[in-house]
């Protein structure tokens, strides 16, 4: 079993910053990718940011610039910094990685319950 938990969403006005943290845990053998997704109202779920087990990153060209992405591969964490953030950011952010699991051969995609971030003044 595998579990990813998000922390750190909230409501923020435009132009200020919110840290967004994942951690994965269960039986874990290895991780590979992990990442951001979000889904604002009546959208489909959009990639954010990813990153892989080298630290090599792609940003959606909304979010360059503004937002930063992390992994903490000792603890099985992945971070989202975002600055600058705008009302068109609000959405529900998702944590997703790629994880082989000790019972498993096969890697397969994981996601968090999502956390709720909201740009308004």
């Amino acid at each position: 079993q595998v579990q990813l938990v998000e922390s750190g969403g909230g409501l923020v006005q435009p132009g200020g910053s919110l840290s967004l943290s994942c951690a994965a845990s269960g039986s874990i053998f290895s991780i590979d990718t992990m990442g951001w997704y979000r889904q604002a109202p009546g959208k489909q779920r959009e990639l954010v940011a990813v990153i892989n087990t080298g630290g090599s990153t792609v940003y959606a060209d909304s979010v360059k610039g503004r937002f930063t992405i992390s992994r903490d591969s000792a603890k099985n964490t992945v971070g989202l910094q975002m600055n600058s953030l705008k009302p068109e950011d609000t959405a529900v952010y998702y944590c997703n990685a790629v994880i082989r699991t000790h019972w498993a051969t096969q890697w397969r995609s994981y996601w968090g319950q999502g956390t709720q971030v909201t740009v308004a003044s």
